[in-house]
């Protein structure tokens, strides 16, 4: 498929959300067509919903990356494809003044809603940069953790994604990624529909395809700390998951 048209649905999707207009990934019929069922919501974020700027829960995540992610105060975070903030400020937290929080989204009205919700709340140490998560506006080995939610499958080149992580890593460091992906024999029709690319179903990965694209990466030490499988789109042949995935780069 063409990644000027996936990158170009996915931005107009998100755009829509930031204006409050439209949905993403978790909010039920709307990303997946008007005859798919509500699954929304996709994560229950419990006790750590405390922890969350109000205003910055979109309903778009399929994970809480920050929960097992072991950030520690002082580090600096990278959040990838940060939206309007709702795990970057969890994660600012943890770090607190002495860390750092860097968002990177692709989408204009997202950076700017992110920006608007740090100044309210009164965050020093977060910084929202707008650009590509395959082409990350950030500094080679920079990072210790990186994070992200429900994002990289709206991503072509997933690949590439792992590789810029890998590069922006310290030694050390490591990301903690909550995502979507598929296990069976997904039909080519449900790959190539542009609205399922754009509520996260499309462009999932294979989960073994995806562990084996971290691993090509130059990752060590993967650990799948959450698998929650959905009845959405299931089949006795094939389905849909999110996956959290946390790996070091030695």
């Amino acid at each position: 498929m063409d990644e000027g048209r996936i990158k170009d649905a996915v931005r107009s999707r998100y755009s829509k959300v930031a204006k409050g207009s439209g949905c993403g990934c978790s909010c039920g019929s709307s990303c997946c067509g008007d005859s798919a069922p509500a699954v929304n919501p996709l994560v229950d974020y419990g006790d750590l919903a405390k922890e969350m700027v109000e205003g910055t829960d979109l309903g778009l995540g399929c994970g809480m990356p920050t929960l097992k992610a072991g950030i520690k105060e002082g580090d600096t975070v990278l959040d990838l494809g940060s939206g309007a903030g709702a795990d970057a400020f969890i994660a600012a937290k943890q770090v607190g003044p002495s860390g750092k929080v860097i968002g990177v989204d692709m989408t204009e009205e997202m950076v700017t809603k992110a920006r608007y919700n740090a100044r309210k709340s009164g965050f020093q140490n977060a910084d929202f940069r707008l650009g590509e998560i395959e082409n990350l506006p950030v500094a080679d080995a920079s990072v210790d953790v990186v994070i992200s939610n429900c994002v990289i499958n709206l991503v072509p080149d997933k690949r590439k994604v792992f590789a810029e992580i890998f590069r922006v890593l310290k030694p050390g460091g490591f990301f903690s990624i909550s995502d979507m992906v598929t296990y069976g024999d997904v039909p080519q029709e449900i790959r190539e529909d542009m609205t399922l690319w754009a509520g996260c179903i499309a462009g999932a990965m294979d989960k073994e395809d995806y562990l084996a694209t971290v691993r090509a990466t130059g990752f060590n030490n993967l650990q799948v700390t959450s698998f929650v499988e959905y009845d959405y789109l299931k089949t006795e042949t094939y389905g849909i998951a999110s996956m959290t995935l946390k790996a070091e780069k030695l």
